[in-house]
């Protein structure tokens, strides 16, 4: 059997073969060792966990893999380990201990009178001290030690096939070609590590952080680790089972497992604990028994069977969209690459792939708790901003990728997340506001936190529940699924909206409708209708509005559509041609803060558009160009956004730059600093924003191609009025549009194509002067249009 038949027979993680290596396959990867065509690789192991890990995950077990030779620690995370909550001391959901009556009409006063309120002085009226709301854990680390010294060590490899899913560790010593793969199957719901191809020898450890409790046992193979936090008594198990087929397999006394001398061994780990996304208590079963039978069941399947079963369940997601900018990767590690990045290369296409396949890896269809700060990875026992889901912006920019980039699946977490948050919210909207409805401030946890805690900037935030709203309207914008919007989206979207009817407050000085106390994150005073509140709710009720219409709820449309008459809308032009942050002409032209909130209605939003409100937009760009490009990674992915939905191409692309250049880590992660995830899908999004647009109802074809991808094809994007679309452009023009309707209906597209004489499935057309084409579609049907 020669070395490829050994390496092909296996797939291979800690694979040591005996057949003798010559200088030339040293030196020269067989095609099995080189990346694929999508991958980040490294010619070194990593050392450092925020910006050379190499993340892995199926939406609630995740593993970061640094690669290390002699010792291989793979840190694991479970997506429900949290300290915090219920069965944490002091722990109240955000909501005032003891009643405030007519606390928020006090401020509400206090504005009509003084018109701008500081940020201290609101938080001492409707602030508190946050008591137990908890950080996102570290389950623990899984260790592999071999007899493999790192000095002696050559050839080395490790990288990350995206379209795989699969990680990779290589290296030669004294003549002999290890290998190692990694991955986490969705299907199977199991972290994944082979070893075999010769004679394979390691001790396995799972240790948890210092600190920790928890009961560690070694029998037949399967290592087991239980315990419960400290903190909140949450329940937590591992378990991880080595099958080998040969060798001598031994249980230690310490809880690791020993391997030695086996042509074959793979590692099957499970995790869970005890959380429950149901309000009060957050508990539901002790995890050891569903933990034993998936660890038992993936046990029993062979490892090409889990492999296959992983990869075409990844691909099934993943290869639904595929993007090719016109130029190769170059053949040099990743960091390398980056290091190296100029404008237009195409690490950018990597980029945009990557965050795909991170949201893929951080939120799936079945699992609990959508993609959190980090997404799924996490080494550190209290997490920066605990890991959490600020809702001022952060958990909405993580999903922005899901429907224009194809991923619908990755959206079931946070819709579940957001019908949980009704019945705590409700508790917040009466006991705070006296309102109906329900409500979520500026940030929350796994645990109902709807209410509020005591920083003066980040403690505000009522309307976070109508812009995660946004998401389920605009989920069915891109699938015209009724079924969807009747049972889930709609009720969720009537409940805040009952909210915001009961409120809304009447500014006396012009008698609209105002939200107040309102914030413009985060920064300035307190006051009355800041643009960023006006808007995103406008665009609540506006969605609320629409769907009433749709379902044939006349009394909520009524009320709705008298609301919207009197609401002021957000949207002024200031004494320096910008859009005005506040209700009052406040804005500073020096003013170069990180947060652009108040073009909230130019994106994610749709009232503001180059061609419907050309004054609004050219105000948005006068705004944008006085914060400057710079800020921290995820507000640089949002300017991606912005300049897209302006259709300026090149400052949209500029902005992508210098995302990768100053905001980007060695492992493609996005950095605040620290990592902080939701900049890789924001540009993941910014970069689907600049190939394709719908919001407005039209499908718009390359609206702000730049400069620096003259020529490129995308296959797979989608389009709002469930459209799948792919685009071949050269010398930056459309050449060929192919789109699939998934229902029936008039569709219509805009493009530089149609300026000429034009087909369409071989039939030719004349030119069209206002650039746009309307057909009518049938469901499941493909329109083909071609210069």
């Amino acid at each position: 059997m020669d070395r490829r038949t050994v390496l092909a027979g296996t797939g291979a993680a800690v694979v040591a073969s005996k057949v003798p290596l010559g200088p030339e396959s040293l030196t020269s990867p067989s095609p099995l060792d080189k990346p694929g065509e999508l991958a980040l690789w490294y010619d070194a192991p990593g050392t450092e966990w925020e910006s050379q890990a190499l993340p892995i995950g199926n939406g609630i077990l995740g593993a970061s893999i640094l690669g290390g030779v002699g010792t291989d620690e793979i840190l694991i995370n479970e997506k429900t380990l949290w300290t915090g909550g219920p069965g944490s001391a002091g722990y109240d959901f955000g909501n005032w201990r003891t009643p405030r009556p007519g606390a928020v009409a006090r401020v509400q006063q206090a504005i009509d009178e003084r018109v701008r309120v500081s940020p201290e002085e609101v938080a001492a009226e409707l602030g508190q001290a946050r008591n137990a709301y908890g950080s996102y854990q570290a389950l623990g680390t899984l260790t592999l030690t071999t007899a493999a010294g790192a000095a002696t060590a050559g050839s080395y490899r490790r990288e990350l096939d995206l379209e795989r899913a699969v990680a990779r560790v290589q290296y030669a010593t004294d003549g002999v070609r290890h290998t190692r793969e990694y991955f986490v199957s969705h299907p199977d719901r199991v972290v994944v590590v082979r070893l075999g191809g010769g004679s394979v020898s390691f001790t396995a450890a799972f240790g948890v952080p210092e600190g920790r409790m928890a009961t560690t046992t070694a029998a037949d193979g399967r290592i087991t680790v239980a315990g419960a936090l400290d903190d909140n008594a949450l329940r937590y198990e591992v378990q991880l089972r080595i099958v080998t087929t040969d060798g001598q397999r031994t249980d230690n006394a310490d809880g690791s497992v020993t391997v030695s001398g086996a042509s074959a061994a793979t590692i099957v780990l499970a995790a869970g604990t005890d959380y429950a996304d149901r309000y009060p208590d957050y508990r539901g079963t002790d995890p050891h028994g569903k933990v034993t039978a998936i660890v038992d069941r993936a046990a029993l399947r062979a490892y090409p069977q889990l492999l296959e079963t992983h990869v075409r369940d990844h691909g099934s997601l993943f290869g639904r969209v595929r993007l090719d900018l016109g130029r190769a990767l170059p053949q040099v590690p990743t960091d390398v690459a980056l290091a190296q990045y100029q404008p237009g290369d195409a690490l950018e296409g990597l980029f945009f792939q990557y965050g795909r396949y991170l949201l893929i890896a951080s939120s799936r269809t079945g699992t609990p708790l959508p993609a959190n700060l980090q997404g799924i990875w996490n080494p550190y026992p209290s997490a920066p901003w605990s890991a959490d889901y600020h809702v001022n912006i952060n958990l909405q920019m993580n999903y922005w990728p899901a429907g224009p980039a194809n991923l619908f699946e990755t959206v079931a977490p946070l819709v579940e997340f957001i019908d949980a948050l009704r019945r705590p919210g409700r508790v917040t909207a009466r006991e705070m506001f006296g309102a109906s409805g329900w409500v979520v401030h500026n940030e929350t946890n796994p645990f109902g936190f709807t209410g509020v805690h005591d920083w003066p900037t980040a403690f505000w935030f009522p309307e976070a529940a109508a812009w995660l709203a946004w998401h389920l309207y605009d989920h069915y914008r891109f699938t015209l699924d009724e079924s969807f919007l009747r049972e889930r989206a709609f009720p969720v979207m009537r409940e805040i909206t009952r909210f915001w009817l009961d409120e809304l407050h009447v500014d006396p000085r012009d008698s609209t409708l105002v939200v107040s106390p309102s914030y413009s994150p985060e920064h300035g005073d307190f006051s009355a209708g800041a643009s960023m509140s006006q808007q995103i709710v406008r665009d609540l009720l506006t969605s609320t509005l629409e769907a009433a219409n749709l379902l044939g709820d006349r009394q909520l449309g009524g009320e709705v559509r008298a609301a919207l008459r009197r609401l002021d809308p957000g949207t002024r032009v200031g004494s320096w041609g910008q859009l005005q942050e506040w209700k009052g002409d406040w804005d500073d032209p020096a003013d170069d803060h990180r947060h652009v909130s108040h073009l909230f209605g130019l994106h994610p939003g749709r009232q503001i558009t180059p061609a419907g409100t050309p004054g609004l937009a050219a105000a948005a760009q006068t705004s944008l160009r006085a914060r400057g490009d710079g800020g921290t990674g995820w507000s640089k992915a949002w300017k991606i956004n912005f300049w897209a939905r302006l259709l300026d191409g090149d400052h949209a692309h500029l902005m992508l730059s210098e995302q990768l250049r100053t905001s980007t880590l060695r492992n493609l992660w996005d950095t605040h600093p620290p990592f902080q995830i939701d900049g890789n899908f924001g540009a993941t999004a910014g970069i689907t924003e600049m190939l394709l647009q719908s919001h407005t109802g039209s499908v718009d074809v390359l609206p702000a191609l730049p400069s620096a991808w003259p020529q490129g094809r995308v296959t797979g994007l989608r389009a709002r009025g469930d459209l799948t679309v792919g685009i071949t452009w050269s010398g930056g023009q459309a050449r060929t549009i192919a789109i699939t309707a998934g229902h029936p209906g008039a569709v219509t597209v805009r493009s530089t194509l149609f300026a000429a004489p034009h087909e369409v499935n071989g039939l030719r057309h004349p030119a069209h002067t206002d650039g746009s084409c309307t057909f009518t579609a049938r469901a499941g049907g493909r329109y083909e249009i071609s210069a």
